[in-house]
């Protein structure tokens, strides 16, 4: 067995900061509606549909991500709105748009390279602990798809053809879609995939033939959903995950995968450098730059098939609130840190000059900002408390020398999303743990600096 390496994590170079579509992406992956006034609600549509698609028959609803048109369409959303998923009835002639690609961005800051095939194919993936399919652009899709390939976005479709090891999966299918009408969906097939050294045989690779607009403008050739295997999409019968698919191949020791996000400053500090994943081994080398001996860790509760902890504690510049029965997911394909409204006005009022800014749809703060201004905030992981790095408290340019926050408002939903504002303060460790998953965490030395105000993009 070759030894294991360290898969490398590219920066991609399409991709850009901003504080609303990332926002209104992480409003459509997770189908929540805002608690405040802004441009993008969650809508509930009615149709009306007959037998074969004639108009007159059985009215139906679904609920839609939807973009304010004029001020006549503006909601204000309350904790009472969360009922149906926080969900704002409207008809659908309303004075509201589709949300566009140009609306919203593919939340891929990161991209790994993973071979696929004999020989083998190299594809930049998103890694992604929020979902579970392993799914990548191929040569089915039609030609008018990829002839917007682009190679400097590192979106290179896979040719199974050309692979000796790729085997179909008859009959099988698979289809991801989101709330903002954005979708990908195609066939299925198994072959060999190579994780920095380490191979995995017979795994599901979910083929593209079909590829919304949102999925053609993003970055990369697709997604590996390091989520778990419960909620894989392929249809008859779910598929296994890559990390499944090695314990059950006694390809590691160790029943883990772990992650090592770097933040968006370029530093020297002892225990930055480059970012990775590990698979089937925790980096001790990390470790000891961390100044830890053993990780700290929480229980998982994966019965709706995510990493998802309890944190049921913060505290804001001193104050401690307290979150009992609060969870969170940890979501490296998520970029910001979504959390219930009190915790968000907790921070915020700790900043001056702080505000919601109904046009970005959230909280905003000069961009002149120094870090001694801004608030030493923690958040549980479990029993034990994680800082927040500062450093990474300002996400995006908002305009009008304001910085976007990147921790905002998970609306209507009940639980936190720990994306990679939170991910990027620790190196994380996901622990199958034989059956009883659990989530390790270390924290990183946070970088000194003068300004929270992120770069230009």
């Amino acid at each position: 067995m070759a030894p294991f390496q360290r898969v490398a994590i590219h920066r991609s170079p399409k991709y850009k900061h901003n504080g609303m579509k990332s926002y209104v992406w992480a409003m459509s992956k997770y189908g929540f509606n805002s608690t405040k006034p802004g441009p993008y609600f969650q809508a509930k549509v009615f149709s009306q549909q007959g037998k074969f698609g004639r108009v007159g028959g059985r009215v139906r609803t679904h609920y839609a991500l939807r973009k304010r048109i004029d001020d006549s369409d503006a909601q204000v959303h309350t904790a009472s709105d969360a009922t149906d998923g926080g969900s704002t009835a409207v008809p659908s002639d309303a004075q509201s748009g589709e949300v566009t690609a140009e609306d919203i961005q593919n939340d891929s800051l990161y991209l790994c390279p993973v071979g696929i095939g004999t020989p083998e194919q190299k594809l930049y993936l998103d890694f992604d602990t929020g979902s579970s399919d392993l799914w990548v652009w191929s040569t089915e899709l039609p030609q008018t798809i990829l002839s917007q390939a682009n190679a400097k976005n590192q979106q290179v479709p896979f040719d199974a053809s050309k692979s000796s090891t790729f085997k179909e999966l008859g009959g099988a299918t698979w289809k991801i879609s989101y709330g903002d009408s954005s979708f990908a969906s195609g066939d299925v097939g198994t072959d060999t995939i190579d994780l920095g050294g380490l191979k995995v045989e017979g795994q599901a690779i979910e083929l593209a033939k079909e590829l919304s607009q949102q999925f053609v403008q993003g970055n990369g050739s697709g997604l590996l959903g390091l989520a778990f295997s419960s909620i894989n999409t392929v249809s008859p019968t779910p598929q296994k995950t890559p990390v499944d698919n090695m314990i059950d191949q006694k390809d590691i020791t160790q029943q883990l995968f772990t992650a090592y996000l770097g933040s968006w400053r370029d530093t020297d500090e002892p225990d930055k450098g480059e970012s990775f994943y590990t698979f089937g081994y925790i980096d001790q080398d990390t470790m000891t730059a961390a100044g830890a001996t053993e990780p700290n860790y929480a229980d998982v509760d994966n019965s709706q098939g995510f990493w998802q902890v309890q944190s049921t504690r913060a505290v804001v510049a001193g104050k401690t609130i307290d979150r009992s029965g609060n969870t969170s997911i940890m979501d490296t394909g998520t970029t910001l840190c979504l959390v219930d409204d009190t915790l968000v006005e907790a921070v915020y009022a700790a900043i001056p000059g702080a505000k919601y800014d109904q046009n970005n749809q959230g909280y905003v703060f000069p961009s002149n900002t120094t870090a001694d201004q801004l608030p030493e905030i923690t958040l549980a992981i479990g029993d034990n408390q994680v800082a927040f790095q500062k450093e990474d408290l300002g996400f995006a340019d908002a305009g009008n020398n304001m910085v976007y926050g990147s921790i905002q408002s998970r609306g209507s939903m009940n639980m936190d999303i720990y994306g990679d504002a939170v991910l990027k303060a620790i190196y994380a460790i996901f622990d199958m743990n034989n059956g009883s998953p659990r989530f390790g965490w270390i924290q990183r030395k946070e970088t000194s600096q003068n300004t929270a105000v992120p770069p230009a993009s």
